[in-house]
């Protein structure tokens, strides 16, 4: 995805495979200068005492929003990133603020398309293309990584001042002491939200109370929908000829007209359960009771079941419903737990002891579900 490629400086060019945004390698390289096509977001280069640092756009491009697009439908997600480095936004003088951010692109798109009308240096670290709250838990987003990016790009001789702005989301993963030992810039935490970045800088980088708590909105909610389906589709796609080969057990060793009537009954639970579990339950998250996500994503899914089941009533039989309800609500409850990570309500230690207890008991649903889908043929 060449659009998505920053090539910092030469050596970054050489190092992603891409034309040198910053001009040629070498003389006689006939790579187009001064690499636009490399790098849409980049507006021009300015140049500093380190060099010439490349100055960004603020606003986003439709292949921006469709990177952003393809990105939350997991298509691409891994590679969706930027080069490691010193960037610009506006005509930043020596005074100017730093801010740094992951070189996951959607971390970088957000700072950059709210400082629109700023003048200020945006510092890359190298998260690998994790965004900032997960690479701080990764520890990819690091006191040693900002450190490291300070002293690659000569940071000391741009800026005349000492500090950093670094994102509140940062904080699990990056120690203010351990960046001033390291390279002896002051860090300073921002808001929660990029959004809130201008706000935060006119007030003499003070935050306020808005600014520091962490939200999880329907919208926000609703924005981690496609990726969950999308990695949830990928694992449970060799469940579909499985289901149908389980499908046509019966007293003649194989039926294909039933493997046909019940798989597709079978494959409509799972997909019930897959709604139910990455879609029904984070959606409507606050009003589902109970506090463990797995028992959230069981009541979803039997709230789903309902109208699954008038369905089939009449379709399978009662012990092949009753085999699909174990199944759907195993599914749904298991992929509720999936939420957890990206929430701002819970804690390792909580999550790790609610899936010592639901993993055993959803193993148990579809185990038992199992049991009577194979047994019902046989028993009707």
């Amino acid at each position: 995805m060449k659009d998505n490629l920053m090539a910092f400086g030469e050596s970054a060019a050489r190092d992603l495979g891409a034309p040198c945004c910053c001009g040629p390698a070498s003389e006689g390289d006939d790579r187009e200068m001064p690499g636009y096509s490399v790098c849409r977001f980049v507006d021009s280069f300015m140049e500093t005492p380190e060099g010439a640092v490349p100055v960004v756009k603020t606003r986003l491009e439709r292949v921006d929003h469709l990177g952003t697009l393809a990105a939350r439908c997991n298509v691409g997600r891994s590679d969706y990133r930027v080069a490691p480095g010193l960037y610009a936004v506006g005509e930043p003088t020596e005074t100017a603020p730093v801010l740094v951010t992951a070189n996951y692109k959607m971390s970088f798109d957000a700072v950059r398309r709210t400082l629109s009308g700023m003048n200020a240096w945006l510092l890359v670290v190298d998260t690998k293309g994790i965004n900032v709250w997960c690479a701080a838990g990764k520890g990819s987003f690091s006191a040693e990584g900002v450190a490291a990016m300070v002293t690659k790009t000569g940071l000391t001789q741009v800026v005349s001042h000492r500090k950093l702005i670094l994102p509140q989301l940062c904080a699990n993963g990056v120690t203010a002491r351990e960046v001033k030992k390291r390279c002896g810039f002051r860090a300073e935490f921002g808001p929660l939200r990029a959004s809130d970045l201008p706000g935060f800088i006119q007030s003499g980088l003070n935050a306020d109370a808005g600014m520091r708590r962490i939200t999880f909105t329907l919208k926000e909610r609703l924005e981690l929908m496609p990726v969950e389906v999308s990695l949830t589709g990928r694992h449970l796609l060799w469940l579909v000829p499985a289901l149908f080969l389980l499908s046509g057990v019966g007293p003649g060793f194989f039926s294909f007209s039933q493997a046909v009537l019940k798989g597709v009954a079978a494959w409509s639970a799972l997909f019930t359960g897959i709604l139910a579990g990455a879609v029904i339950t984070p959606a409507l998250l606050p009003w589902l009771p109970g506090r463990a996500f797995a028992v959230k994503g069981a009541l979803a899914g039997l709230l789903c079941g309902l109208p699954f089941g008038l369905f089939y009533w009449n379709e399978v039989g009662m012990g092949s419903l009753f085999a699909l309800i174990c199944w759907l609500t195993a599914v749904s409850s298991y992929l509720a737990m999936n939420f957890t990570g990206a929430t701002p309500y819970t804690s390792p230690t909580g999550v790790e002891h609610e899936m010592k207890r639901a993993i055993p008991a959803q193993a148990v649903a579809v185990i038992v579900g199992l049991i009577i889908w194979l047994a019902a043929p046989f028993t009707g």
